[in-house]
This record gives C-alpha cells, structure tokens and sequence, in this order.
C-alpha cells in the first residue's frame, strides 16, 4: 500500500452503530476527517460527541434524494472541499422463510441495501473523480455460504458484489477504485438483536456464531475497518472482494468428542 488514511475525506453511511461506526472510530484514530450519517439522530450525536471535531455527523436517510444531496455536500465540505473515500456501509435485514417475505419488505430492503448506494456512488464520482478516490462497499457472507431465512439479504448483498466489479469496470478510467469487504459474523447491535428475537439469548446466540468460524470467534468492527483502509489505500487493486469472515465462509464444522468417545457437530 502507498500513503495513510492521515488528511482523508471520508463518507460512511450508516456510521451510527456496528461496522459504520467501528470505520469511524478506526479513520479518525488514524488521522481522516470523518464524515457519518444515518437515520437515528441519537446514534449520530453520540459518536460525533465521542470523536470530536474530526467526525462530522448528518442526520438523515440515504434512500431519500434530497437527503442523499445534503449528505454528499456535509461530506465534501467537512473534508476539506474534497471526497477520497466513500463507504456504503448503511443496509437492512430482514429475516424469515422465503413463503412469509412480503412485497413492501422487498422493496425497502432493495432500495436500502442496492439502489441508495448505487445512487449515492453516482452522486459523489465526480468529486471522487477529482480526488482518485475509492468507493467500499459492504459484502456479506451469505453470498458466499447459503443460509436459510435470509434469502433476500443475501439476494441485495449479491448484488452488492456483482456491483463492484461493474463499476471498477466503469469509473476505473477516471481513477476511481472500487471495492467491497465481505464480512462474516461481526459483533453487533444486528447480531445482538437476533439472538434476543429467538429462544436464545444475546451471549448463546453469540457462542454458536462464534462457533462456526475457523477462528473460533466472530469478529470486530475495527477488523473490518482494518481491511476497508487496505482497499482504500491498495492503489492497484480495484474490482476486488475482499473476504474477512474468520473462516466462516469456509463451511467448517467444529466436531469435539461426545462423552462415549463418539464425534459429534457441534455446529453446521
């Protein structure tokens, strides 16, 4: 890699919680002004309040135009007139069998986790353009190992994918990189929620995520972060998935000996 993300213009949608403010916290650490939007303005305030004038926080919705617009000029400006670095963190997830998805939930999940970052990438290549900038999107796993009850996601998160290399393809000529981080099980408010939402608890839904990784554990936010600098900064790699899952996508299962000397799974 050439360069530090030191004096970086940076966008992270969805910086209020999990992955989006973990790369907030990381680029601010390494010297980037920082620039984080999302819906909940409670979220954002205490970020920003954590981080100091370095981290500039916008209210507001990413699937709206007018917001999209307002959001990219903050950015821009915060950063010193210039944009290097744009992360299309910000997305939704609904669960459940493919018999019970409805039509509404579809389309809010599409338009979240495809449309408005496809938009937003539209909105800001000129100023990235101008700055030979990078755009980051945000992967999934479940494009790469088939779970059941998230077919939708995992449908908006393909897409995501197929997106990055399209793109590295189309702005490549202007010198915008493009690149995608393809995360396994992170620990999260989602992550938290949908142990609570089952029979499990937050820490037993935890331990058997943690479980079906190689590793052993599931990950941080700032190791997502880690490989979200590499691509901003790889300035010869553009079009790349970069998997940072812990061995999750691998499909191991972890056999330890039943009490009569027997194997069993303890995860698949």
């Amino acid at each position: 890699m050439v360069g530090t993300i030191a004096g970086m213009s940076v966008l992270i949608t969805g910086g209020g919680s999990g992955i989006g403010e973990a790369t907030a916290r990381y680029f601010v650490a390494g010297g980037a002004r920082v620039t984080i939007c999302g819906r909940r303005a409670h979220k954002i305030d205490a970020v920003v309040a954590d981080l100091g004038s370095a981290c500039l926080g916008v209210v507001g919705d990413v699937t709206n135009h007018d917001d999209r617009e307002r959001i990219l000029s903050a950015a821009i400006q915060h950063g010193g007139d210039k944009l290097d670095l744009l992360v299309n963190n910000a997305a939704n997830i609904y669960r459940g069998a493919i018999e019970t998805l409805v039509e509404p939930e579809l389309v809010d999940l599409f338009t979240t986790n495809v449309i408005a970052p496809m938009l937003l990438t539209g909105l800001a290549s000129a100023a990235l353009g101008v700055s030979k900038g990078c755009v980051v999107f945000l992967g999934s796993v479940h494009t790469q190992r088939a779970f059941p009850g998230v077919a939708a996601y995992a449908a908006t998160k393909g897409a995501v994918e197929s997106l990055t290399g399209v793109l590295a393809a189309e702005l490549g000529p202007r010198g915008i990189r493009v690149g995608c981080v393809r995360p396994g099980a992170v620990l999260t408010e989602i992550n938290e929620r949908a142990g609570v939402a089952t029979t499990e608890t937050a820490a037993d839904y935890l331990q058997r995520l943690a479980s079906s990784h190689a590793l052993g554990r599931v990950g941080t936010g700032s190791e997502v972060a880690e490989a979200i600098e590499y691509l901003a900064l790889a300035q010869w790699t553009t079009g790349a998935v970069l998997t940072v899952d812990g061995g999750l996508g691998l499909g191991v299962t972890n056999i330890a000996p039943r009490a009569n000397g027997e194997e069993g799974e303890l995860y698949e």
